[in-house]
C-alpha cells in the first residue's frame, strides 16, 4: 500500500453515497432494440438537461412493499427493493406502470389514469388490485458516482420490458420529452452535440447496442448479478476531462495518483518532461513509440532529493532522453538498473552513466547479463549482477539503508525479483515501502508481451507470473508500473487475468494444431490469432512458436 506521505495530493473524504435505482424500459423496434429515455429538468441538482433512464432515490416504503410484488425465486431482498423503487419512479416520472392484475394482465391506461403520481404509490396499487411486477425487473449493471462529484449515488441500472398498451407521459416537473431511441442513435446524436448524456449512460448504451432483442438482454441478466460494476475515475486528456471504467488502461494510474478522485492528472503521452506518479516515483517516456513499444519505453526514477535516485530502464540511446533523465534527477543518480537487455531498454545505460561521470559521479549499471540466446542487438553486460531478492536503495547500493521505525517513512527500497520468460535475463523490482511492482516488459498495459524463443520461454514466463502473484501477497502490492503504458491497478487480479488469457490462447493454439497436425506456423497464426489485427500476426507468430514449444515439451 502506498504511503500517505508519498501521495501527491492530500487525502480527502468523498461525498456520502445516496441509494437510488434506475430502469431501462426496453422494446423491440423495427430496426432493433429501443430504450425509453427522457430529458431531466434544467433545474435538476444532478445532470441537469441530460437524457436519462427513469429512476430516483430508494425510500423506506419501497422495502416495505415486498409483500405487494412478484419476485423471482433467486431475487434477493435488496434487488427486490431496488426493483420496486424503479417501478415507483417510472410511474411517478413517466406514467409507466410495471404492475399486473390477478389474471396476469398488465396494468391498463385506465388503471394509470386512476392513480395519483404524488400520492403513496404501493397503497394505491393495492386498492386497484394490482401487484407490482418486481419479478419482471432484472439487474443489468451497478454504477457508483465518481469520487470527485459533490452529489454521489449508488445505483443499479435495471432492465424491464415495456408493458403492452402503455405510452409514456412525462410529469413535466422532473422529466420532459420521453423518447424511444435505438442505443446507437442516442450515441450518434450525443456525439453530434444535440443529445446530452452522461458517462454511465454512454457506457450502458454502448453495451446495450450489441444485443439484438429484449429477450437477449433479459437472458444476459438471468444470473442476478450485474454484468458490470463501476465507479469511474477521471483525468485530463487533450485538455478536457476524460472518464474511464476499471477495465480501461488509464484507470489504474488515476487510482494511484488520485486515490480520492481529484481530477488533476494529465494522461497525454509526452516525452519532454517527467510525469510524477508519487513523490518518490517519476516516469519519463522515451520518444520511441511504435507497434512494439506502444507510446514509448517508460524510464522510472525512484527516490527524492534527499536520497538521490535510481533510474530503471534508461531506454534507447537517445541523447535528448538521456539528458532529460539526468535533469529530472538533478544529476543525482546513484544507480542505473535495466530490467532486461532489449534495445528499447538497456542501450541508454552507458550514455547516462557517462553523463553522470562527466559531472563527477559514476553510478553503477546493474542487472543481469544477456544470455547466449539473446539477439545480437540485445547484448548487455552490467557493472554489477543483481541477485534474486537482493535489496537496493538509492542512498547505499546493495544494502537496505537505515530502515528503522524512525526513518522508514523516507526510504525507497527496491527488491530484485528474477523473472525470466520475456527474456532470459529479465528481472522485476518491488518498491517495498509503497507496494509497487516495476514489471519491465513482463506485464504491459493494454497488450500482452511477446515471448520470442530461444531467449524467450513460455513456461518460464508463466512460472514468473506465478512468482509475481505471490509477491503481490507478500508485499501488499496494489499497483504495477510497466515499461509500456499507464500504471496498472488491482495488481494481483491483473496478473491472474493475464495468466488466464495466456492459457486460453494456448488452448486455442492446441486445438488448431490438432485440427491441422501437418500445418506450419504460418498456417496456424490466422486461426489461433483470428481475434487479433492481421497486422500483428508477424509479431504474434513469435509467441505462437513459444506456445508450440511449450506444448511439445509437455
Amino acid at each position: 500500500m502506498v504511503r500517505i506521505n508519498q501521495l501527491l495530493h492530500p487525502p480527502r473524504k468523498p461525498a456520502d453515497l445516496r441509494h437510488a435505482a434506475t430502469v431501462l424500459l426496453l422494446r423491440d423496434g423495427a430496426e432493433g432494440i429501443e430504450v425509453l429515455m427522457t430529458r431531466r429538468s434544467m433545474k435538476a441538482s444532478f445532470a441537469p438537461g441530460a437524457y436519462v433512464f427513469p429512476g430516483g432515490g430508494i425510500d423506506a416504503a419501497d422495502s416495505a412493499a415486498h409483500g405487494q410484488s412478484t419476485r423471482r425465486a433467486t431475487q434477493s431482498d435488496l434487488h427486490l427493493t431496488q426493483a420496486i423503487a424503479a417501478i415507483r419512479e417510472s410511474f411517478e416520472e413517466l406514467g409507466v406502470l410495471l404492475a399486473r392484475h390477478a389474471d396476469g394482465s398488465h396494468a391498463s391506461t385506465a388503471d394509470i389514469a386512476a392513480l395519483d403520481r404524488k400520492a403513496p404509490f404501493a397503497a394505491q396499487c393495492k386498492a386497484r388490485g394490482l401487484t407490482l411486477a418486481g419479478a419482471d425487473v432484472s439487474v443489468l449493471a451497478h454504477w457508483v458516482t465518481d469520487r470527485d462529484m459533490l452529489l454521489r449515488f449508488d445505483v443499479p441500472f435495471l432492465v424491464a420490458r415495456m408493458p403492452e398498451g402503455q405510452e409514456p407521459v412525462a410529469d413535466e416537473a422532473e422529466q420532459f420529452e420521453p423518447e424511444w431511441i435505438r442505443p446507437a442513435d442516442a450515441l450518434a446524436r450525443h456525439l453530434a452535440g444535440n443529445f446530452f448524456i452522461i458517462f454511465p449512460t454512454i457506457r450502458t448504451l454502448e453495451r446495450l447496442q450489441h444485443h439484438a432483442s429484449v429477450d437477449a438482454v433479459l437472458a444476459a441478466c438471468a444470473t442476478e448479478k450485474p454484468l458490470w460494476t463501476s465507479c469511474p475515475r477521471a483525468g485530463y486528456l487533450q485538455g478536457k476531462e476524460a472518464r474511464y471504467m476499471e477495465h480501461e488502461p488509464p484507470y489504474g494510474e488515476l487510482e494511484l495518483v488520485s486515490p480520492d478522485g481529484q481530477i488533476v492528472h494529465h494522461l497525454d503521452w509526452q516525452t519532454n518532461v517527467p510525469v510524477r506518479l508519487l513523490r518518490n516515483v517519476m516516469r519519463l517516456t522515451a520518444p520511441n513509440p511504435g507497434v512494439m513499444t506502444g507510446p514509448g519505453t517508460n524510464s522510472y526514477l525512484i527516490g527524492d532529493v534527499q536520497s538521490g535516485y535510481i533510474v530503471i530502464d534508461p531506454g534507447p540511446a537517445d541523447a535528448d532522453h538521456i539528458e532529460r533523465l539526468y535533469k529530472a534527477a538533478s544529476g543525482d543518480i546513484r544507480l542505473i538498473v535495466c530490467t532486461h537487455s532489449h534495445p528499447d531498454h538497456s542501450p541508454g545505460a552507458r550514455p547516462l552513466q557517462a553523463l553522470c561521470e562527466a559531472a563527477g559521479q559514476r553510478p553503477l549499471i546493474a542487472g543481469l547479463s544477456s544470455a547466449p540466446t539473446a539477439r545480437a542487438d540485445s547484448s548487455f553486460n552490467p557493472d554489477r549482477t543483481l541477485l534474486n531478492h537482493e535489496l537496493l536503495a538509492p542512498g547505499l547500493f546493495g544494502l537496505k539503508a537505515n530502515l528503522t521505525p524512525e526513518t522508514g517513512q523516507n526510504t525507497h527500497t527496491l527488491k530484485v525479483l528474477h523473472s525470466p520468460g520475456h527474456a532470459a535475463n529479465h528481472l522485476c523490482l518491488v518498491l517495498v515501502e509503497d507496494g509497487l511492482l516495476l514489471s519491465g516488459d513482463h506485464i504491459l498495459n493494454g497488450s500482452t508481451t511477446v515471448i520470442n524463443p530461444p531467449d524467450g520461454n513460455m513456461t518460464a514466463y508463466l512460472d514468473s507470473l506465478d512468482m509475481l502473484g505471490n509477491a503481490c501477497t507478500e508485499h501488499s502490492i496494489d499497483f504495477i508500473l510497466p515499461a509500456h503504458g499507464y500504471a496498472i491497478g488491482q495488481a494481483k487480479t491483473a496478473i491472474a487475468q493475464l495468466k488466464a488469457h495466456r492459457l486460453k490462447r494456448e488452448a486455442k493454439i492446441s486445438a488448431v494444431m490438432l485440427a491441422m497436425p501437418d500445418g506450419t506456423l504460418d498456417d496456424w497464426v490466422p486461426l489461433a490469432y483470428d481475434d487479433v489485427d492481421e497486422r500483428i500476426w508477424p509479431v504474434a507468430k513469435r509467441s505462437l512458436l513459444a506456445h508450440v514449444e511449450r506444448l511439445q515439451n509437455q
